[in-house]
């Protein structure tokens, strides 16, 4: 067994969930009528119940004891002093830094100078584009942005976009991640090479999808093309013909899904404005400092995270549920599903040991009220146990405004039904989270984001595994390199199974 399932603190939790068998959550409210109050955390107009989860007071200082057995505070302070806590890469993880203002030290060196560099970077290019200072070939203003990406150069910037789409001011943007043909030639069919500025992110400036895609581009924008990229490869940048002026850093210590803060962002700002950005950025900071400095059984994120831990580890969850009732939030569910899966998905311990107990979950969701016509029903019938994180605003930037009372009527109503049920066919007792903010804004967006970050930190510094690398994916992205040449030619790959040379030569001969 490992030293996390031998603490006696492990232990302690396994005899608690026998105890807590049988258990119904109805019964925990029926025994504290101040149960809200008393399993509900507010920080700066975010409020987070979890009074509806299958858990006592007793759980939860377990759970504290666990987190504090694995000095989760002490492994955050190494992240946010800039310690190389990326063992696999041999690399700091500072996507705080990139919100903060205070000094941090990387290889000797202070890299705040350099952020604040790239923000105003950020800033002043995106005011030329804004206003018509940078214009397009031929003087047009530059009317459409699109965005060249994939993973976490699309994803965080999508989300942000979609989620703050009532604060946008500025060029239109869209978004091509996949290299099937129909996703650019979609987007390009609706454009204008003259007005249309593309952003090619990419930290290597090598990744197959997007370098494929930025190249298709270029062809179609022809002499009229404009080009801006993110990348830590300027000079590959540069062969590509972007301009040097129109290159924006990005740095090894940021990963991909942490990289919504970076330059990454870059369409952001083009969309909204560099003040809104910088709100997205002061709200994430803010939760930065509370997760920093409260203490664990008060703090957010390490709440979320212990939850998780007592359902994933102790009750045999495999999977979690993300549920916003926000439209303009369609596309957190695959955000967080790339955030948590990419940095949880791990079977060994950071110093390569097999882990004899379960990490990540699956992580998966919609908007409600779609969900309830597509999933809910297994939910709230089915035989697994699928813990739901409920996230809503209390005041919607749309009219009319009984839509949305009726869009919270439904979400109160489903976390009320999940745990109450209806009768032994309609069991209840399946727990669930509420997220309410205020009003989705810049700042309580980067505040949600993150929220949910360093929720997965505090799982993964509990599990011993690394949560800002990713080798796995690597492998099929060598793979692809080696079959495609193949596809071109009729010379065999000889190493490959039988089924993958069947699919090859099927594809050949129906294309």
């Amino acid at each position: 067994m490992s030293p996390l399932t031998l603490s006696p603190v492990w232990q302690a939790l396994k005899a608690h969930q026998r105890t807590m068998a049988g258990t119904a959550i109805t019964q925990l409210f029926a025994a504290d009528p101040q149960r809200f109050r008393n399993f509900s955390l507010e920080f700066e107009g975010l409020l987070l119940d979890y009074s509806k989860n299958l858990v006592t007071a007793e759980t939860m200082r377990l759970l504290t004891a666990l987190a504090q057995e694995r000095d989760v505070a002490g492994q955050a302070e190494r992240m946010f002093r800039g310690d190389k806590i990326n063992t696999g890469e041999k690399r700091a993880a500072l996507h705080t830094a990139l919100r903060g203002n205070t000094p941090v030290t990387v290889d000797g060196k202070d890299v705040l100078p350099a952020i604040r560099a790239t923000r105003e970077q950020m800033r002043a290019f995106s005011e030329d584009v804004r206003s018509g200072k940078a214009a397009g070939r031929g003087g047009q203003k530059i009317t459409d942005v699109v965005n060249l990406g994939i993973g976490g150069s699309h994803l965080g910037p999508a989300l942000a976009i979609g989620a703050l789409a009532s604060y946008a001011d500025g060029p239109h943007v869209h978004f091509v991640s996949n290299i099937d043909p129909a996703a650019l030639a979609r987007t390009l069919a609706t454009l204008n090479p003259a007005t249309t500025l593309f952003i090619v992110a990419s930290k290597t400036f090598t990744t197959l999808e997007t370098l494929a895609n930025a190249e298709t581009a270029r062809a179609w924008a022809g002499t009229q093309g404009r080009f801006a990229a993110v990348t830590a490869s300027p000079e590959k940048a540069v062969a590509f013909g972007v301009p040097q002026e129109h290159i924006f850093p990005m740095w090894d210590w940021v990963g991909g899904r942490y990289s919504l803060w970076s330059a990454v962002g870059l369409p952001v700002v083009l969309a909204i404005g560099s003040r809104h950005f910088e709100e997205i950025l002061a709200g994430a900071h803010a939760v930065d400092e509370h997760f920093r400095t409260a203490p664990l059984a008060r703090n957010l994120p390490a709440i979320l995270a212990l939850l998780g831990i007592w359902y994933n580890n102790f009750l045999g969850a495999a999977t979690q549920a993300i549920l916003p009732y926000d439209e303009s939030l369609a596309l957190l569910p695959a955000y967080l599903q790339q955030l948590d899966m990419e940095s949880s998905g791990k079977r060994t311990t950071r110093d390569g040991k097999p882990v004899d107990y379960d990490t990540g979950m699956v992580i998966w969701g919609a908007t409600g009220t779609d969900g309830q016509h597509a999933f809910f029903q297994l939910l709230h019938q089915g035989t697994r146990l699928i813990p739901a994180d409920f996230i809503a605003a209390c005041a919607s930037h749309y009219e009319p405004r009984r839509h949305h009372d009726m869009l919270i009527a439904n979400f109160l109503a489903q976390t009320a039904a999940l745990m109450q049920g209806d009768g032994a066919a309609f069991p209840g007792n399946r727990p669930s989270n509420s997220i309410l903010l205020k009003k989705l804004t810049p700042r309580t967006f980067g505040m949600l984001l993150a929220l949910y970050e360093h929720k997965v930190f505090v799982q993964n510094a509990i599990w011993d595994i690394n949560a800002f690398d990713q080798p796995g994916v690597e492998l099929g992205k060598k793979l692809a390199v080696r079959i495609l040449p193949n596809l071109a030619t009729n010379t065999p790959i000889a190493d490959l199974d039988s089924s993958t040379r069947g699919l090859i030569e099927f594809y050949k001969d129906g294309r």
